[in-house]
């Protein structure tokens, strides 16, 4: 059981419940302070001065005054008419994520929700009622509208919903784990849809599985130096410390480190005719620092974010006043997840050209043409580089920024938005490309470290490969090359070539600050 404090909660707790099926619960704290809210919120919708969202329409309809003994209407209406979303259904993993995230945003406090609506989203998380959320139909602003919706749907009993490996009505769900449907109250069903979660929560699992990629490259570009015999000249640590950025210094030694001990690396220090290697060797610590740097950045905010409080109006209950503002706006999650495309793009983009430069045969350093052994017979890793590069092109036009569009809803009432949803969404097909373009590097540098035979590269590094062996077998002629990709792709996606390598905490995407992982 996972105690969760909202305001508090570590990217590592979300990465540990996105990955695996722990159960949660929120701190004991949290309860008075989100019954007092409650209570303030009933007051207001017995009260006669208009609260919007409490006793009011929604949006443009904020003007309309909606009576007391009508308010669960209201708030059930205003479920069912927002449940506007199309597309496929959200990955089980994130929906539950999301889940996560709106239990701590409520659990702040702030949001006027009463204690069981609370417990109910707890006990559909912990039993695995997760509700069929359609990817598509959120601007970020006002929130994510329709998939929270489809979320809020299936807590009364609405909707459909995923319950173990089984997609149902959701009172049929919440029947089969023995939980019953609620009858929302005054401004429940606004918090529970007026919230970024859904952005978020999709574009932590893209910040994780970028992490993933992050950290491999480091792997596979000290792989691809051993296969063309590239110099380590470029990874002295005077070189980075006079610069100054943390993650091209942390790449840099992280690389010499896994490299330490290459008897190929040492067999061409003295009496190479080559005086500098190209810039896809001699510059992935400054490309691929800068962009763990960027992803870094990223986690701070959507740290942030996920301990947030962000749906509308927020009850003050210490200032005594239930106040319209604006945290719905998911901007911030949206340049968060321009800045994860940009680090993954740009990944990409350098690891693709080591890819090229170990397949032409003019660059390196006396591999054979594409990396077989017999080449004109066989076609080798010709056509795996290209593919290489369609993904690479591909996630360069996927990296255009969503945050600089918008455009006005809601009848001009909601006149800005953030485009957060479909910000954070493109990353997963992102994150995707990555891991076969990097699984492609692993392929041939692999092949082209055993055409180094008798050298041998380092320790750590012949771990790797002897990991990578277990799936993919050297290329001694063509053969059917798919499979391969997948699993060189499923190798980088599942960090399995990580394992007992000694990579510093912020390569791995953690530091010392509890706002990371």
């Amino acid at each position: 059981m996972m105690i969760l404090v909202p305001g508090e909660t570590s990217l590592s707790q979300l990465e540990s419940l996105w990955r695996g099926n722990d159960k949660v619960e929120l701190h004991a704290d949290m309860q008075e302070p989100v019954e007092v809210a409650a209570a303030f919120v009933q007051a207001a919708a017995n009260g006669n001065e208009a609260v919007y969202g409490v006793n009011t329409g929604f949006g443009k309809l904020a003007n309309v005054t909606i009576a007391s003994d009508a308010t669960a209407s209201l708030q059930r209406n205003l479920i069912l008419s927002h449940c506007c979303g199309v597309g496929e259904a959200l990955d089980l993993p994130t929906t539950r994520l999301m889940l996560v995230l709106k239990l701590l945003s409520l659990g702040r406090g702030a949001s006027g929700v009463s204690w069981e609506t609370v417990t109910l989203i707890a006990a559909m998380i912990n039993r695995g009622v997760l509700p069929v959320v359609p990817v598509q139909g959120s601007v970020g602003a006002s929130g994510d509208l329709a998939p929270l919706a489809h979320m809020a749907a299936v807590m009364i009993g609405e909707g459909e919903a995923n319950y173990q490996g089984q997609v149902m009505s959701g009172v049929q769900a919440l029947a089969a784990a023995d939980l019953a449907p609620i009858v929302f109250g005054p401004k429940e069903g606004l918090a529970l849809i007026n919230g970024t979660q859904f952005s978020t929560a999709c574009a932590l699992a893209a910040l994780f599985g970028a992490w993933r990629n992050a950290s491999a490259c480091v792997v596979t570009a000290a792989l691809s130096t051993d296969a063309i015999m590239g110099s380590t000249a470029p990874l002295v640590d005077e070189i980075h410390t006079l610069r100054g950025h943390p993650g091209q210094i942390a790449v840099a030694r992280a690389q010499r480190s896994i490299m330490y001990g290459s008897e190929i690396r040492e067999s061409h220090r003295d009496d190479d005719s080559r005086v500098q290697d190209p810039y896809c060797i001699r510059c992935q610590p400054q490309v691929t620092g800068a962009a763990m740097d960027l992803l870094h950045f990223a986690g701070r905010t959507l740290t942030i974010e996920a301990n947030a409080v962000t749906d509308n109006p927020l009850v003050l209950a210490a200032a005594g006043r239930i106040v319209s503002g604006g945290n719905f706006h998911a901007e911030p999650v949206a340049f968060a997840a321009d800045q994860i495309a940009l680090a993954l793009a740009e990944i990409g983009a350098i690891a693709q050209r080591r890819v090229a430069l170990m397949v032409d045969p003019a660059l390196s350093f006396d591999l054979p043409p594409f990396l077989t052994p017999d080449p004109g017979l066989n076609s080798g890793l010709m056509i795996a580089e290209v593919t290489t590069a369609a993904l690479m092109s591909e996630n360069k036009h996927l990296a255009n920024p969503c945050s600089t569009d918008s455009t006005p809803t809601s009848a001009n009432q909601e006149d800005h938005v953030s485009m957060s949803a479909h910000a954070a969404r493109r990353l997963t097909r992102m994150n995707a490309n990555l891991n076969v373009i990097l699984g492609v590097e692993l392929i041939c540098a692999a092949q082209g470290i055993g055409f180094r035979a008798p050298l041998s590269t380092s320790p750590q590094l012949q771990a790797v490969i002897t990991t990578a062996r277990t799936m993919i077998a050297p290329l001694e002629k063509d053969r059917y090359m798919a499979s391969d990709l997948d699993a060189a792709a499923e190798l980088i996606r599942d960090g399995l070539l990580l394992i007992g390598l000694d990579l510093p905490d912020y390569i791995l995407g953690q530091s010392s600050s509890g706002m990371t992982r």
